[in-house]
């Protein structure tokens, strides 16, 4: 089987460093614009944030929220790739196989997202996370506060950084461990480096389980530090699950205008197509199952996650991520023929990765910048910043091995595959 190597033009890579440049100057004219006008733009709301206990918003908490929220997004779409990886092999999946190398490669973003996580908890948590402020614990100080000092056995400094690092350990060596024995398969053949894959990715999906929601936990929903839900890891999962799919179908796409991924076919972009619609009504129903209970129950210490999301600040916001993430993808990829049509994914497809990330922001921006929250140029830069980086990542990722895997037990059956 002659391998298919991807060559990524001079012009591609200058357009990632383009969009990285874009989101530089659109965050610097962003800070320079809230820190001229900071006082008289961002005045309303200064009143509530304070009595809640919280910070007025400056400049450096609204960059530290946007790095975290787009890490927090980006390193999901990551993680995601290994675990559809890990998935296709436990359940002996042949059909994906000819795709395989995508998902693959966008474990390369996980060592930089690790980096960048610690560094913005660091010098960024104070502004982010309202556990980590001394006073809440001292039983002495009028802004004591009882139901966080009895989460601090779980939420404490130390704990979370060791927390932090840990997952990422363990994510990291995992991408390693399964990337290492796919390309010994291309270079050495024989079944041996696909029975030892099964067994990694196995052990895998166990580690992921427990670390994926307790990420969430940790990342997401400590901002909001007295509400929790029983349902919370879940959504998290599920919204980065959707994320990351879209991702790999969208690269699927590019690949194949792009003249490569030449045995890929209708088939595959329709199973793809099928995952995307399962999964994003799956996210719905955690979704709806999370807010009808709260709703339901009407009990003010769970509900007022919700109050906040339906505020003035927010509604719309709460509203276009039902339409985009649900609405749109549950009607457009309903027929048979929309998931074979590369362009009809590709409009899907990136509409979600937009719906998504903005349904990381509806999680974290109520809880942190209140009623100074919006879309600005240092939402839109730092986001730019992000994307543009990850993309450079995970293209040279994917240069690294054929994206064919020519030794893989399944891939006749892969180039063979029929719905």
């Amino acid at each position: 089987m002659t391998e298919e190597r991807l060559i990524i033009p001079r012009k591609t890579n200058n357009k990632f460093f383009l969009m990285i440049a874009i989101g530089v100057v659109l965050l610097i004219a962003g800070i320079l614009l809230m820190a001229a006008g900071g006082g008289a733009e961002h005045g309303e709301g200064h009143g509530e944030a304070a009595a809640a206990g919280h910070e007025a918003a400056s400049w450096t908490k609204r960059l530290f929220i946007n790095l975290w929220l787009n890490n927090v997004y980006f390193t999901g779409i990551a993680i995601v790739g290994v675990f559809f990886v890990a998935v296709q092999y436990v359940a002996y999946a042949g059909w994906s196989v000819l795709i395989k190398r995508i998902p693959e490669a966008l474990g390369y973003f996980l060592p930089i997202g690790g980096l960048i996580m610690i560094v913005i908890f660091l010098f960024g948590g104070h502004d982010i996370f309202h556990w980590t402020h001394d006073y809440l614990y001292d039983v002495n100080d009028p802004r004591y506060d009882p139901i966080i000092s009895g989460k601090s056995g779980y939420l404490n400094f130390w704990f979370f950084l060791i927390r932090m690092i840990l997952f990422f350990a363990l994510w990291i060596l995992f991408f390693n461990w399964l990337r290492r024995l796919s390309i010994n398969e291309d270079l050495h053949g024989g079944t041996s480096f696909y029975h030892k894959s099964i067994t990694v990715s196995a052990m895998f999906l166990v580690v992921f389980g427990v670390s994926s929601s307790m990420a969430a936990w940790d990342w997401v929903l400590s901002i909001d530090t007295h509400w929790y839900s029983t349902m919370f890891g879940w959504y998290v999962f599920a919204s980065w699950f959707v994320s990351g799919l879209a991702a790999i179908t969208l690269t699927v796409v590019f690949l194949k205008q792009n003249g490569y991924l030449k045995m890929v076919n209708a088939n595959h972009l329709h199973d793809l197509g099928k995952f995307v619609f399962a999964f994003s009504i799956f996210w719905t129903y955690i979704w709806f199952s999370q807010f009808m209970l709260i709703w339901y129950a009407n009990i003010p210490e769970e509900s007022i996650y919700f109050l906040e999301r339906l505020g003035p600040n927010f509604k719309w916001v709460f509203f276009v991520n039902l339409l985009v993430n649900f609405v749109f993808p549950f009607l457009v990829l309903m027929t048979r023929d929309a998931k074979r049509q590369m362009i009809m994914l590709k409009i899907v497809m990136i509409a979600i990765l937009v719906g998504h990330w903005l349904d990381f922001y509806l999680m974290m921006m109520p809880g942190t910048m209140r009623g100074d929250a919006g879309i600005g140029f240092i939402e839109i830069g730092t986001t730019l910043i992000f994307l543009g980086i990850f993309l450079l990542v995970f293209t040279k990722g994917l240069t690294k091995a054929s994206l064919v895997p020519a030794n893989h037990p399944f891939l006749e059956e892969s180039i063979h595959h029929h719905v």
